[in-house]
């Protein structure tokens, strides 16, 4: 009777021992990756950066030097991760600066549609977390912000009310104070859910569109009075010398 041959399938050391031990099962390394990926988003988000990798293979159901052949470290995760999170829409800029439309229009649309990818669950727990045990790493998307949403979004203000561009650097950071004060309001949203645990309301758009009223009917007063305060500062100044 002739003897049965086995047949073998081709795999890494690390993958065939994890098969063994019935925990996995061998897939496209893209498939992998992106298993490793989407789970390493809710890990973090759960545990916060001091979550291990070993646990995090635990959960996937393979080994730790498995994982480590797709990220070399956990720093090389924990980037992934952070890029895969906190991707940037780029509509968003050329929506604040459409002048056919309203700006209230403008603001009301654009924070509707930065809230649905903002107030998630991994998008908050991970920003707070990077803030507080990851010096530095969320400087680069707050940088993005200062520049392509809060310093155009205050222009286009001035813009639609009739009122000049900041002349130094003390008007322009009263801008970027006001701003941050809307911002924060829609922010704090997702803080109170994800990190509090805190009832929200569920119509968020309806809840946006009060706020920008509210900032709208408030903030124009608010530039000129700090305008003519500067001119007057200035006037002063000018007087002593």
């Amino acid at each position: 009777m002739p003897r049965k041959v086995r047949t073998v399938e081709t795999t890494s050391t690390s993958e065939a021992h994890d098969s063994e031990k019935g925990v996995t099962r061998r897939l496209a390394p893209e498939v992998r990756e992106r298993q490793i990926v989407l789970k390493a988003i809710d890990h973090f988000a759960t545990h916060g950066f001091s979550g291990s990798t070993r646990e995090l293979a635990r959960q996937l159901g393979v080994t730790q030097p498995l994982l480590y052949r797709y990220f070399p470290s956990k720093e090389a995760l924990i980037d992934r991760v952070y890029d895969e999170v906190y991707q940037w829409d780029t509509r968003w800029e050329n929506l604040i600066k459409d002048r056919s439309l309203p700006i209230e229009e403008r603001m009301i649309k654009f924070y509707s549609s930065y809230s649905v990818v903002i107030l998630r669950r991994e998008w908050i727990r991970i920003f707070i977390f990077a803030g507080l045990a990851r010096e530095g790493i969320n400087s680069k998307y707050l940088s993005r912000l200062r520049e392509r949403v809060f310093l155009p979004v205050m222009a286009e203000i001035r813009s639609a009310y009739d009122l000049p561009a900041p002349s130094g650097t003390k008007q322009r950071d009263i801008d970027l104070e006001l701003i941050w004060s809307l911002h924060a309001s829609i922010f704090y949203l997702g803080v109170r859910k994800w990190i509090y645990g805190l009832p929200v309301t569920d119509d968020i758009e309806d809840h946006i569109a009060r706020q920008v009223d509210a900032f709208l009917h408030g903030v124009p007063d608010a530039l000129k009075r700090a305008s003519q305060e500067s001119i007057k500062s200035k006037a002063r100044t000018k007087a002593k010398a």
